[in-house]
């Protein structure tokens, strides 16, 4: 169910994107788009509105079940803000769909915590899984983000078995993923080793900075006391940066300059404006995922890298693309299978070693950490302290 729910979500982003890149006055309601939104979550949404945190909070102390009214509102809001231009992923969306489906199971079956708990993380692992075509890293992701340390048997076959279906399920309904190509990678020596170490602190810092202006851009949203009015607001500011940067390839998705970035320079502040994009448009109330801007700021990040690391541009797009989805989330050992997924074994090494590097740079919280997400503000010792044991 879930897989085919993400393959309908898939079909109708590909079909609104196109939408809006051929009729782009339709960036024009934005500020309207992002009241509608808004409202409907303010007035419909309820405990909905809690999002991935929600999933997070009921595998952790699980209480009531998760009102299937969140599928279908993040569904309808994600595809409003890419139909508006706002740069926004996907990933959130699949997984709250995923998690909002396996729990109606829940009653039915009348599963207790501990098997409540299990479907939590089928959901979760099969929205991931399908929505960017990576089983593996789908079941690593759904059991990493609920802490391996108690996971148990069950979870762990439940979460691949999900994975695998869902995958499958998505592209028997004939979705096609898109696929990046690392064309050179180089030998493995001192040089090569130092210059991974180098960019994978790089991405750790681009991924604190991240989860960084994802607090702040809340923390100022919060002074608004009507919530629909956030995304109202927002969207006049969004429309007047667009309309400033005189460009669309920052919004939605952005996975033509993805692959671009694997092939091609391109513009130096590409990383750094979507990076501001993303998390003001998340932050004012917007619906989407954050995982596939983290791809787009990680790659074009990489890119511009090759002017002082001397490693290939195809291979610091695809360090990057990892790295920084691992620093931003610290789910480290699925974003390593993500990458050998995505790219191959051949750069294993290199992307293991970006990766790990970059979750110790990148601070204490991550976008998924429960602290950060209720406000608390950002402790310098807790970076200090992981520089210190890298």
């Amino acid at each position: 169910m879930t897989g085919a729910a993400t393959a309908f979500f898939l079909y109708s982003l590909g079909e609104i994107t196109n939408f809006r890149e051929t009729h782009k006055w339709i960036i024009y309601s934005l500020p309207i788009i992002g009241f509608a939104i808004g409202a409907l979550y303010h007035y419909y949404g309820g405990e909905a509105k809690k999002g991935n945190n929600l999933l997070i909070e009921q595998y952790h102390s699980p209480q009531a079940t998760i009102p299937f009214r969140m599928a279908p509102l993040v569904y309808i809001g994600t595809i409003l803000t890419h139909l508006a231009g706002g740069s926004a992923g996907r990933e959130g969306t699949a997984v709250q769909m995923g998690g909002a489906i396996a729990d109606q199971f829940t009653k039915l079956f009348k599963c207790n915590k501990e098997e409540r708990k299990t479907i939590i993380i089928i959901g979760i692992s099969a929205g991931f899984a399908a929505v960017f075509g990576t089983p593996l890293a789908g079941a690593l992701f759904a059991l990493e983000i609920m802490l391996f340390k108690n996971v148990k048997l069950a979870d762990l076959l439940s979460s691949f078995a999900a994975a695998y279906i869902a995958h499958f399920t998505c592209l028997t309904l004939g979705i096609q993923h898109t696929i990046y190509i690392i064309s050179e990678i180089p030998s493995i020596t001192t040089t090569s080793i130092s210059a991974t170490l180098l960019a994978g602190f790089i991405f750790g810092l681009a991924a604190l900075l991240f989860t960084q202006m994802n607090f702040i851009w809340s923390w100022l949203f919060k002074k608004i006391k009507y919530p629909p009015f956030r995304p109202f607001i927002g969207g006049i500011i969004l429309l007047v940066a667009i309309g400033l940067l005189g460009t669309t390839k920052h919004i939605g998705l952005g996975i033509p300059t993805i692959i671009e970035s694997f092939n091609h320079p391109i513009g130096k502040y590409d990383f750094f404006i979507k990076l501001l994009l993303t998390t003001f448009t998340l932050s004012a109330g917007f619906k989407g995922g954050e995982v596939t801007p983290l791809f787009f700021i990680g790659a074009t990040l990489g890119n511009i890298l090759i002017w002082f690391i001397p490693l290939p541009m195809a291979l610091l797009a695809g360090m990057g693309l990892v790295a920084v989805f691992a620093g931003a989330t610290h789910c480290v050992i699925a974003s390593i299978v993500l990458g050998i997924e995505l790219f191959g074994i051949n750069a294993g090494v290199f992307i293991g070693i970006a990766t790990g590097v970059a979750y110790f740079a990148s601070g204490a919280n991550g976008i998924y950490s429960a602290q950060l997400q209720q406000g608390a503000k950002f402790k310098l010792y807790h970076y200090l302290k992981r520089l210190i044991n890298l």
